[in-house]
């Protein structure tokens, strides 16, 4: 007789999502794919690296990767990466500016961007409440137009689009339930919100994502301010980290895809839009991904211990936050179309009143 295996609450909740992403997966390339033939010489040979190691990286990219590679049927073939396998995270614009790589999934913050709107990948504070609202900000808000303006003056790098990952919470060993808790506490985190929550004793750390785990186990680190709850769970620092703190900094990060554009001239142009339509089932399929663990494993995931700092308390971040925008302004007119984009929108969901995700 066969001992029946008792899976935790997270333990469901992961597995159930991983079934998803295996349906999710082939269902796109099945939609997408054309009838198989022989691959034809002289293919096409891509290397993209993505921001994200391989646990997260499965999700995030890779059921768009493999789309992508079935439905080129045979005329192109892109070579994934993840974070830190050929070059280091930080090195990732150059990387593909020099054609090291022919493609990059990253925030502009972390890959070191040299434009002026860089500061705003990955997790600008408060900025967004959900993941809609980046979409509704690149579509409708001008952020489109904005980000091509920009990139079209840096050489040998075509910025093709952007979409919503999850919101940032701060997971740590020790609790945090007030402000003067952040004190001292080491954190792996993007750069912006790093620097941002520095104000309040948090001690942004930089070490490579496949690192993380181990520097949280050894001390190095005391949390990360990096993700969400599905990403917590899912790539294991849940098991280290016993408190989330409920208070987010912001409703969703800010990521992008980015080609040499010496290569993407090279694509032909049926080629070109099936790589746009991949991307755009990438960002439906994340938000469906980030958002469906979000909820359950803040509800049913066991591992961490929910806390929360006093509402009045967290006020004095938001309004920090809105003095930390107009200084970003000030860097220039092309942040200050961003920063205006920003406060238009928020205004406009303040009075359009419960919103549809």
């Amino acid at each position: 007789m066969t001992d029946k295996i008792i899976k935790s609450p997270s333990e469901k909740i992961l597995t159930s999502r991983r079934k998803f992403l295996t349906s999710s997966a082939v269902g796109a390339a099945a939609t997408l794919a054309a009838p198989a033939a022989i691959a034809q010489q002289g293919a096409l040979k891509w290397r993209l690296q993505t921001y994200s190691g391989a646990p997260l990286g499965a999700h995030v990219i890779k059921p768009q990767i493999d789309a992508f590679n079935e439905a080129a049927n045979g005329e192109m073939e892109i070579e994934l990466y993840y974070a830190d396998q050929l070059v280091p995270t930080g090195e990732l614009f150059r990387a593909v500016q020099n054609g090291t790589l022919d493609a990059v999934q990253s925030d502009e913050a972390s890959m070191a961007s040299p434009v002026d709107i860089s500061v705003f990948g990955g997790y600008f504070p408060f900025a967004t409440r959900y993941s809609l609202d980046v979409p509704a900000l690149f579509n409708y808000y001008g952020l489109n137009e904005i980000w091509k303006e920009a990139y079209d003056e840096v050489d040998n790098v075509t910025w093709l689009s952007a979409g919503a990952w999850d919101p940032l919470h701060i997971f740590t060993k020790e609790p945090i339930r007030s402000l003067a808790d952040m004190k001292g506490k080491r954190v792996f985190g993007v750069p912006t919100a790093g620097r941002f929550l520095s104000q309040y004793g948090l001690i942004p750390v930089t070490v490579p994502w496949d690192d993380v785990e181990v520097a949280l186990q050894t001390g190095e680190l005391d949390g990360v301010a990096w993700c969400g709850f599905t990403e917590a769970y899912e790539v294991g620092w849940a098991d280290i980290c016993k408190y989330a703190l409920t208070n987010s900094v912001t409703g969703a990060w800010f990521g992008s895809y980015f080609v040499n554009t010496e290569s993407w001239n090279k694509v032909p142009p049926h080629l070109q839009a099936l790589y746009k339509m991949s991307i755009d089932q990438s960002h439906y399929y994340r938000a469906q991904w980030y958002w469906g663990g979000e909820a359950k494993l803040r509800v049913e995931g066991e591992k961490m211990e929910l806390t929360s700092i006093p509402q009045e308390e967290w006020n004095t971040v938001v309004t920090d936050a809105a003095k930390f925008w107009d200084e970003i302004a000030e860097r220039g007119d092309r942040p200050k179309r961003v920063v205006d984009a920003f406060k238009k929108y928020a205004e406009t969901m303040e009075k359009a009143g419960y919103p549809y995700r």
